[in-house]
């Protein structure tokens, strides 16, 4: 496929390896104002924002993702495929499921569980189940960059779920909460397949937004824009460590 193309218009040389991947635009904004150096605004097709710039001499994109399993979907297939990026490391909100997880806690998807039918689209078959996961590199750098920070990450499974709101009854997170998943988001699953194919290495680390078994625990729109610091520096040391490789 041409570059630019139908959603980055970027030229191939304005990304970086490592692409920062938020599902806000306005995260990604706030990430290239408030750390980069130099920050350059590389795409806006749609909104999407992308800004390339550097983070102690590294070259770094972060560019959003927009809502779901399908946006992310394509924005990182052509990230991986077009614009041979070899990382990218998903930094988001989720929902809590386990009881001693709280607000601004930070987890890291080991693996994906997902709803979505996805996965189906890489032609595994239709008895066949895929279990989509992190690159374990990435994974134990951002661990290790995270305890050199004195930050605890917790590592495990994540629910990327294609319904944000669910008919009553249909939810199952009674169910997925018993099986040890983490939290739920909506995008990890995707992510790791499509890194998985183009053989390339992604992440997911989220923070925790609200608790499905806590309404009351609930960060504003704003909050989740502008205050998960610690994830995003996490990330931004893991793409510097990632280019020592």
């Amino acid at each position: 496929m041409p570059i630019p193309t139908p959603h980055i218009n970027a030229k191939k040389e304005d990304i970086a390896k490592t692409v920062l991947m938020p599902g806000d635009p306005l995260r990604a904004k706030f990430i290239a104002e408030t750390f980069l150096t130099d920050p350059v605004l590389v795409n806006n097709v749609r909104g999407v924002q992308g800004h390339t710039g550097t983070w102690k001499g590294v070259p770094v994109t972060v560019m959003a993702s927009g809502m779901g399993i399908p946006s992310i979907g394509i924005y990182s297939w052509e990230l991986y495929n077009f614009y041979d990026v070899d990382n990218i490391i998903r930094i988001g909100s989720a929902g809590a499921l386990q009881d001693d997880l709280k607000l601004r806690d930070l987890v890291a998807g080991q693996a994906a569980c997902t709803n979505s039918n996805y996965v189906k689209s890489f032609g595994l078959g239709e008895t066949a189940t895929y279990a989509p996961i992190a690159d374990f590199t990435l994974l134990r750098t951002a661990v290790e960059v995270a305890e050199k920070r004195g930050l605890t990450m917790r590592v495990g499974n994540l629910l990327s779920s294609d319904p944000f709101y669910a008919a009553e009854g249909c939810s199952k997170n009674d169910q997925w909460k018993r099986m040890g998943v983490l939290a739920v988001e909506m995008e990890s699953a995707g992510l790791y397949a499509n890194a998985a194919y183009a053989g390339k290495r992604a992440l997911c680390i989220c923070t925790i937004s609200d608790h499905i078994y806590r309404p009351e625990d609930n960060l504003s729109a704003e909050d989740r824009q502008n205050s998960f610091t610690d994830m995003m520096e996490v990330a931004l040391d893991t793409a510097v460590e990632m280019a020592k490789l």
